[in-house]
């Protein structure tokens, strides 16, 4: 077993801008783990928000290089297990590591990752497409360069409904909105109807992470559902989110791979909260671990490939919103 890297700038297609953020190009890692021919990949952007650097991923995993690479573990659980008291502060870091693991594992198996989960495929949903903050003539633009059955709006401006009003009339297709923590209660249910009536099937993370007061009176009170984001990061989160969110939106990254994620799942569940899964701007091999998930899925945002112009991997790939897997083992992806 040998422990690699690959980092990558990724260019994205426009610049794209949230309500704290704004790039135009996006540093990667992607993780891979050999074992004589058998190859397993795993992803984790940099991510400035939370102060995780490509340069940190790689310090903190080479720092478990021989804890990796000389223990003869036989399941990705087992491995995340492992690592995890070391990788407790740089989830990106072991979402990276564990997807390479999972991807490895299946191989191993001669398998795609969700048959070795005996997950069954035939039933999942579309992703959506993302749009970017920008003047409403580009975000126009953006929906006319790739005509989609759903498109994600991220939101937080002065104008937000004015926006959405504007897209709608050039498209049929249904509408999410992510307001990125930059609303305020009052903003979020006085919104919902108009939204509602735009066709918007839910609103992404309104409020900041912490208001859970605020999230309180959103929940009982909005007219659409509301998913959670940046208040659910890690498993905990799933129970406090309970009774403030309809559910909730796992991102690997943050949570710390795909072996965490699963139990996520299965905790949201638990409560009856919606599902989903979102991605980063990342390249098929985070894409197409993402992609393992979706049989468990209510919703997915796994377009990262569709915002990149320099995809330097292979994996799943896209029909109109539909997702279609690989034909190789594992996650199907490859570099």
């Amino acid at each position: 077993m040998s422990l690699h890297f690959h980092r990558f700038d990724l260019r994205l297609k426009h610049t794209f801008t949230i309500a704290h953020d704004s790039r135009d190009v996006q540093p990667t890692l992607i993780v891979e783990l050999r074992d004589g021919e058998v190859r397993g990949y795993g992803e984790a952007t940099s991510n400035k928000y939370y102060g995780i650097t490509i340069d940190r991923m790689i310090e903190d995993l080479e720092s478990l290089r021989s804890l990796v690479e000389l223990n003869e573990w036989q399941s990705a659980e087992e491995l995340w297990a492992l690592v995890n008291p070391h990788l407790r502060q740089n989830p990106f870091a072991q979402c990276a590591l564990d997807e390479a693991a999972h991807d490895l594992v299946a191989k191993r198996a001669r398998k795609p990752l969700y048959q070795f989960w005996n997950l069954d495929p035939t039933h999942i949903p579309l992703t959506n497409y993302t749009i970017g903050i920008d003047s409403v003539e580009k975000m126009v633009e953006k929906m006319q360069e790739l005509p989609w059955p759903l498109y994600k709006i991220k939101l937080g401006t002065d104008d937000d409904l004015a926006i959405i009003r504007a897209l709608r009339k050039h498209t049929d297709a249904t509408f999410r909105v992510d307001a990125n923590c930059a609303w305020t209660a009052d903003q979020t249910i006085a919104y919902a109807p108009e939204l509602k009536a735009l066709g918007v099937e839910f609103i992404e993370q309104p409020l900041k992470a912490a208001d859970w007061e605020g999230m309180k009176r959103v929940y009982a009170e909005s007219v659409l559902p509301i998913i959670a984001d940046e208040s659910c990061i890690v498993e905990s989160d799933v129970d406090t989110c309970a009774g403030y969110f309809h559910g909730i939106n796992i991102k690997l990254t943050k949570c710390g791979g795909l072996t965490p994620a699963r139990r996520m799942i299965d905790a949201a569940r638990r409560h009856q909260m919606k599902v989903m899964v979102g991605c980063m701007n990342e390249t098929s091999v985070g894409i197409s671990a993402i992609a393992q998930l979706l049989p468990l899925l209510d919703y997915v945002d796994m377009d990262g490939t569709l915002l990149i112009a320099n995809d330097p991997a292979t994996g799943v790939t896209f029909d109109y919103g539909r997702v279609l897997y690989a034909t190789e083992n594992g996650t199907g992806a490859r570099l």
